[in-house]
């Protein structure tokens, strides 16, 4: 509602503090959910870097004749993880330090690659 307060249309002050309610209800709302989908985001890309991660090591050993013992440097795979002869390394969206050193291990060749971070953000909990 509006009133008149010396010939100026205004708003009263209920009903601009409704307003601030209602604003700060769909935001209490939106919110966390905002926050569950940028976790699954995040796990959901985790995990396609591993699976990344994993081929290119998969591509290596096939083409050196690696045992299913033998470990990969990231200078063995770089050149199996991109488009271009020098490849660029994943970084897990959840890592600070956003290296691959501190996001992920590459394990033997025998061995799935793993991610260093939280564990909980790559198995999907809350």
């Amino acid at each position: 509602m509006q009133t008149m307060h010396r010939g100026k249309l205004a708003f009263t002050l209920v009903e601009i503090m409704i307003v601030v309610a209602i604003i700060g209800l769909l935001a209490g709302l939106a919110i966390p959910n905002l926050l569950k989908a940028r976790a699954r985001a995040q796990t959901k890309v985790c995990i396609d870097n591993l699976r990344i991660i994993d081929t290119a090591k998969q591509q290596w050993a096939l083409e050196h004749r690696a045992a299913p013992n033998s470990t990969p440097a990231t200078s063995d795979i770089q050149p199996y993880m991109g488009r271009n002869t020098t490849g660029i390394l994943p970084t897990c969206p959840a890592d600070s330090f956003q290296t691959f050193a501190t996001s992920y291990a590459i394990n033997d060749v025998g061995t799935a690659p793993s991610c260093l971070i939280d564990t909980n953000h790559v198995l999907g909990a809350p």
